[in-house]
């Protein structure tokens, strides 16, 4: 699945069930469900697991790759079919950024332990390659094993290429791409930021996770945080800012495709998705950037 803009695509690797009782903190199940009702949905719910495609000039950029095999049969692994069907293949791929070191987001940049995008450099904060490259730092954090396994298993044979390029600051990574750190659910989340024709388009990472609560509810936290009180913050600060600014902003963990902005309402927040077209734009020398 796909859904495409002048400069960049949605891409599915798939959805996963979410059992959001035991997952989000800070909230009662009975408020969940009833959050949930008035959504139209029920525990568990379905969750999108998306990557993003941006072309540039003569760079093919992924924003997260999803979970790859991490997952299992019939849970994500669907990032390399969407890639097929927008018209290219991983060796296309000339940059990957990671919003952050999570399974779901890393899954996909190795196949038994090879890489998957040969021809790619990897983008990703360097608080996150510190942290999870580092097993003593599980019994520090109280964090779980099995994250800096993952981690460690599918960054090592990038850094064994010389792939891996980490940034500490905010910083201009590409041509019209600004990464910045945005420390809570992670140590080294980022969001990156296309600037194009004077108009932008921030992709977050897992600033949200189960739309119908935290949207109305931003200081609900979920346990993949390894600072949840930072990641509530982070949050909070981002979508008065989204908000503030009409900034367009990419979520992968939103209903497909997760492109849309996000609306002050009498409580909280509102998801607005960007509205839907079905025709073939003729690009222009411009549209490139």
């Amino acid at each position: 699945m796909r859904m495409r803009s002048r400069l960049a695509t949605a891409l599915s690797d798939g959805t996963v069930p979410q059992d959001l009782h035991k997952l989000l903190q800070g909230v009662t199940t009975e408020k969940i469900d009833a959050q949930l009702a008035h959504a139209y949905q029920s525990n568990p719910v379905e969750t999108s697991v998306g990557a993003f495609l941006l072309e540039m000039n003569d760079s093919l950029v992924l924003v997260d790759t999803g979970a790859g095999t991490l997952f299992g049969s019939g849970f994500g692994g669907k990032l390399l079919d969407s890639l097929n069907a927008a018209g290219f293949s991983a060796e296309d791929v000339t940059d990957v950024l990671i919003t952050h070191a999570h399974s779901d987001h890393i899954g996909g940049l190795t196949r038994s332990g090879q890489t998957v995008f040969d021809n790619a450099t990897v983008h990703v904060g360097k608080p996150d390659i510190d942290f999870f490259l580092d097993r003593e730092n599980a019994a520090k954090s109280g964090y779980k094993m099995l994250f800096f396994d993952q981690a460690i298993q599918i960054f090592t044979p990038y850094t064994d290429a010389g792939k891996i390029k980490a940034f500490d600051e905010t910083t201009e990574i590409l041509s019209g791409i600004t990464a910045s750190l945005h420390p809570g659910h992670t140590p080294g989340s980022a969001f990156y930021r296309l600037e194009s024709q004077g108009q932008t388009l921030t992709f977050v990472g897992d600033i949200v996770h189960a739309q119908a609560v935290q949207f109305s509810d931003p200081s609900v936290t979920i346990v993949y945080d390894v600072d949840s009180k930072m990641a509530a913050k982070v949050r909070s600060e981002a979508f008065s800012g989204f908000a503030n600014h009409r900034d367009l902003v990419a979520v992968p963990h939103m209903p497909f495709p997760g492109v849309g902005h996000i609306r002050e309402a009498q409580k909280g927040y509102d998801w607005v998705p960007v509205n839907y077209s079905n025709r073939e734009v003729k690009k222009t020398k411009q549209d490139k950037h």
